[in-house]
């Protein structure tokens, strides 16, 4: 029976590509792109940041594969003779869905994989804490955010190597292109500030202002009208223009930690798909009239989103869930939670990515990186919570902390206290300022799981949020859930 729907689909999939009928284009694509069915052939791709790996999954089954390692887990990294990846992140793919060009952060660089065999044909390195990595819509260069400083790195899609830089302001965070490849928008992570800039000779043509410095994720519609950006800081989702003179269209309270945003169409409309990580949703709306139609609860933490060929689905990745969550764009219901690496960022659906074979080639299996502790957080106001993820390193986690519902703007400590109640001595873990929404990313590391679950009384430890510095803690405000 697989089989035959494994022939049908791919039938399916040839014809419609074959007579290039123009149902509805997906991102990153025009509107006149064919649509590709759900197939087989298809793979969902996801990078995780801290098992350094790539994971890929079969859409059609909505099972994992296996995942690409690009690097090892903590403390294997630490070794300065280490030569893998560290913080992998950003993803991107070509225009011919033969490369995915994905970017660690630690390691500043950018891994070219082949799609068909799952193998790394060539690694870039950039500058200072690269963030994101797309491939222009001709297919000849690669723009590399280079966040931690004040440039995009342009590669030759052929040789890889850097041909030549754009000055922009300090900290840009990704970059998107018009479907048409005219332009390639640049928003910032450490301006209020998204340049628009000319494929053709480089330069700077527009600026656009962004709400707040902190955007980490950007999108143009199909129909090379609107450009979504989200910004993390202020939990807001700003609409602009895609082209001159790039005015602002909307502004969009979206709520703490917003993420990332993409674009779907279906036979209802076009979509935009926010991920808010503090409320651990997504949230819809209609680009039309910027109406929200839909809130879906995803699981803990969502970032990247990505639509499929045909738009019928959208791929989150969960980032302190290890899970890829596959949403039905026509009833915006969740379908399937697939089980995959440690914090997905960046998701990339990428339409006949494996065009023969099986696609298993070089894939591992997901070892440690599957085997993640949750715990929760919460405090005496209802919207003050925080989700805790401890992902195993070997006898280390990696804890990662989604905080929400603090005051703005403040400091905080995320502490051991001796007491469930948050009373007694407090050990302190990492020192942490919250955002203008409240909300805060904090991580540490250490054999927190065995501490805090011990079941030894004398020995456990009870995981609290307290305002202040670790040379000032005040009173606990948010206590461990037991």
């Amino acid at each position: 029976m697989k089989s035959i729907l494994f022939a049908s689909t791919f039938l399916a999939t040839t014809i419609v590509a074959g007579m290039a009928i123009a149902l509805a284009g997906q991102a990153p694509g025009a509107v006149d792109a064919p649509d590709i069915p759900v197939s087989h052939h298809d793979r969902v791709y996801a990078a995780e940041q801290f098992s350094n790996t790539v994971s890929v999954t079969d859409p059609v089954s909505n099972a994992l594969l296996g995942v690409i390692r690009l690097g090892d887990p903590q403390p294997g990294n630490l070794s300065p003779l280490y030569r893998g990846q560290v913080l992998v992140h950003g993803m991107g793919f070509s225009p011919d869905h033969k490369t995915l060009a994905v970017v660690s952060i630690g390691t500043n660089s950018v891994s070219f994989i082949d799609t068909a065999t799952n193998t790394v044909k060539h690694v870039t390195y950039v500058g200072r804490a690269p963030h994101e990595a797309f491939f222009t819509p001709d297919g000849k260069e690669v723009w590399v955010t280079v966040r931690g400083e004040d440039y995009i790195a342009v590669l030759d899609a052929q040789t890889y190597g850097e041909k030549l830089r754009i000055k922009v302001p300090a900290g840009p965070g990704m970059q998107i292109f018009s479907p048409d490849g005219k332009y390639g928008y640049v928003c910032s992570s450490f301006n209020p500030e998204t340049d628009v800039i000319s494929v053709a000779d480089h330069q700077i043509v527009g600026k656009m202002k962004q709400d707040s410095p902190f955007c980490p994720n950007i999108a143009a519609t199909p129909d090379g009208k609107q450009v979504w950006l989200t910004l993390k800081d202020v939990g807001r989702t700003m609409v602009f223009e895609a082209k001159p003179p790039f005015a602002m269209l909307k502004s969009l309270d979206t709520g703490p930690i917003t993420n990332h945003v993409n674009i779907a169409r279906n036979a209802k409309g076009t979509f935009a798909y926010v991920t808010i990580g503090g409320l651990n949703e997504v949230k819809v709306f209609r680009t039309d009239d910027f109406s929200q139609v839909a809130t879906i609860p995803v699981g803990k933490l969502p970032h990247g989103v990505w639509p499929s060929g045909d738009g019928s689905r959208i791929y989150v990745g969960l980032e302190n869930a290890d899970a890829l969550a596959a949403i039905d764009t026509m009833t915006n219901q969740v379908i399937a939670s697939i089980p995959i690496g440690q914090a997905p960022q960046a998701i990339a659906y990428v339409p006949n990515a494996v065009p023969e074979g099986d696609g298993m080639q070089n894939l591992q299996p997901l070892g440690v990186a599957g085997t993640t502790a949750h715990l929760t957080l919460r405090g005496d106001k209802e919207a003050s919570s925080t989700s805790v993820s401890l992902f195993d390193q070997g006898l280390l986690q990696v804890l990662q902390a989604a905080v929400t519902g603090l005051e703005p703007k403040q400091p905080y400590v995320l502490a051991l206290a001796d007491q469930p109640d948050g009373k007694g001595a407090l050990q302190p873990l990492s020192a942490f300022m919250t955002n203008p929404a409240g909300a805060a990313i904090v991580n540490a590391v250490g054999p927190i799981r065995q501490i805090v679950q011990s079941t030894h009384q004398d020995e456990r430890r009870y995981l609290v949020i307290v305002p202040g510095t670790p040379a000032k803690l005040g009173t606990p405000v948010q206590m461990q859930v037991l």
